[in-house]
């Protein structure tokens, strides 16, 4: 059964990003170290075109396969746009969802697997998992997560849980306005990060 999963790295206070963050400072002031244990490791591993190559603890090493397993990526247009869209090829080729308010200009990422999303949550959701096939659809963006838990389609959560304070940037659940109980799955201790994977109860 296909699997919508968030996965993000947050701070221990909540962020995903440091502050200023934007197209020419993705992740804010400080907020590279949110990805440090994606590429301090020992053992590298290759994704796609636009994304740097992976090196990281043989304790994370599994969490990365996951991730290089799914079959569809759900993103919110900030997040793409701050990756630049990890030059049209997140991992392996696969299908790109690009959540946003806006049709793309002519000097937005283009790719035969990015399609842009202005119909919802919902309508993105169904197509992300219908590319996925059996495999499952990576979620990102701090946005989409908070429209896909309140429309209902998220399924699971990974944070990987890093060991800074970054005291402010972008939050990752903001205000979501109700309760949502979760059931946690998995936690792996890896150095310089905690994976935590959660099941949306619902």
């Amino acid at each position: 059964m296909t699997r919508s999963v968030l996965y993000m790295s947050m701070s221990l206070d909540g962020f995903i990003t440091g502050p200023d963050d934007g197209p020419e400072n993705g992740l804010g002031t400080g907020g590279e170290a949110l990805h440090a244990w994606l590429f301090d490791g020992d053992n590298e591993v290759r994704a796609g075109a636009g994304v740097p190559v992976i090196r990281t603890s043989a304790a994370s090493l599994p969490v990365v396969h996951e991730m290089l397993a799914t079959g569809a990526v759900l993103t919110g247009r900030r997040t793409f746009d701050a990756a630049r869209g990890w030059g049209g090829d997140h991992h392996n080729g696969v299908h790109i969802e690009v959540l946003t308010r806006t049709e793309p200009g002519a000097d937005d990422v283009q790719g035969p697997s990015i399609r842009y999303a202005t119909d919802g949550i919902e309508a993105a959701m169904a197509r992300a998992k219908a590319a996925a096939g059996d495999r499952d659809v990576m979620v990102h963006g701090a946005t989409t997560a908070q429209l896909a838990l309140q429309a209902g389609v998220l399924d699971e959560i990974q944070i990987h849980q890093v060991p800074l304070l970054l005291g402010s940037g972008r939050s990752l659940f903001g205000t979501l306005g109700s309760p949502h109980p979760l059931e946690l799955l998995r936690v792996i201790d890896a150095p310089g990060v905690t994976h935590l994977r959660y099941r949306v109860l619902r």
